[in-house]
C-alpha cells in the first residue's frame, strides 16, 4: 500500500504482511538540520563538527540515531502509517541503526504489520506490531525499529 491511499486504517485493516510504504522525504537532509537537531538534543563531535567527526568511527558527519528517529515519526505521521486515532505507542521492542544518516540523505519509510490483536478488556481498541524500515535514497536501512502500537477499531466492529 503506498501512501496515496491514505484513507484511516483500524485494527481490523491489519493483517500480517501488510506494508505500507511512504515516498521520500521532500527535501535531503542539510548539514545545518543535522548540527541543528545535535545542538539541542545530542550535542556530540561526530553531530556537530565536519573535522571532529572525520576522525571517528563515522568517517564524517552523522546525525544523532535520535534525529533519524524523529524524522522518521514525521514520515510516519505524514501518512506514512495512517492510523485511526493516530500512532500511539505503548512499547519499543528494538531499534537498530545500522548505517548513518548522511547530510543530502532523502528518507522514507516502509512499515509492515507483524501482528494485530483485540484487546481482551478494552474492546474499542487493539495492539498491532510493526516493523518500520527507514531506508535512505539507495534503499539502504538506516533504521530498523519494531514496536507495539495502540490502533482503534472500527465502530461497527468494537
Amino acid at each position: 500500500m503506498s501512501t496515496a491511499s491514505r484513507a484511516p486504517l483500524y485494527l481490523d485493516d491489519l493483517t500480517p504482511g501488510l506494508t505500507i510504504h511512504t515516498d521520500p522525504s521532500d527535501k535531503p537532509l542539510s548539514a545545518a538540520d543535522i548540527k541543528s537537531f545535535a545542538r539541542e538534543f545530542d550535542p556530540q563531535p561526530f553531530h556537530l563538527d565536519d573535522a571532529a567527526a572525520a576522525k571517528t568511527l563515522f568517517g564524517g558527519l552523522a546525525a544523532s540515531g535520535w534525529h533519524t528517529a524523529a524524522m522518521t515519526m514525521r514520515l510516519l505521521v505524514d501518512g506514512g502509517l495512517p492510523l485511526a486515532g493516530g500512532i500511539i505507542g505503548v512499547a519499543m521492542e528494538e531499534i537498530q541503526w545500522p548505517r548513518p544518516v548522511r547530510p543530502g540523505d532523502r528518507l522514507r519509510v516502509v512499515s509492515e504489520v507483524l501482528e494485530a490483536r483485540p484487546s481482551r478488556s478494552k474492546p474499542h481498541q487493539g495492539i498491532a506490531r510493526i516493523r518500520v524500515t527507514t531506508l535512505n535514497q539507495t534503499n539502504e536501512p538506516v533504521q530498523i525499529m519494531t514496536s507495539n502500537i495502540v490502533v482503534q477499531r472500527r465502530p461497527d466492529s468494537a
